[in-house]
């Protein structure tokens, strides 16, 4: 199951991504942010890539791999906040699945770090933090 991180900033301009060829939907900007502070905890990440439901990145480090999605929504008449989501998928292997281990647990390092980064940046509010999925 995704543990889900979701908050409101103005601190990311949709405007200014790159452009989305599946669907416009924002999130590059938020990923560049993450991976300076992953590269600093110890996990290595490649380039944000798209997917039809914004953008991704591939993570690795202690002992596992990810997929750290975010896609971002600006509700019409609104003051320019943007809401992002964010989305941690842990990678299990059909083994791990069949016998419930390697299960995305509720203290997960990556989880815990981007929960970290989140709340320290003080352009964003509203956040929420999702561990059952």
């Amino acid at each position: 199951m995704a543990h889900l991180v979701t908050f409101r900033t103005r601190t990311f301009d949709p405007q200014a991504e790159p452009v989305h060829p599946i669907n416009p939907i924002a999130g590059h900007a938020v990923l560049v942010w993450l991976r300076s502070a992953l590269q600093n905890a110890g996990f290595e990440s490649g380039e944000p890539q798209t997917e039809d439901w914004g953008w991704y990145l591939d993570v690795s480090g202690h002992g596992a791999t990810y997929l750290v999605g975010a896609s971002g929504e600006r509700e019409p008449d609104d003051d320019g906040a943007v809401d992002w989501t964010m989305q941690i998928h842990r990678h299990r292997s059909l083994t791990d699945k069949l016998f419930g281990r390697n299960a995305h647990a509720d203290d997960d390092a990556l989880t815990a770090l981007v929960e970290r980064v989140v709340r320290a940046e003080p352009s964003f509010e509203r956040i929420e933090i999702d561990r059952a999925g």
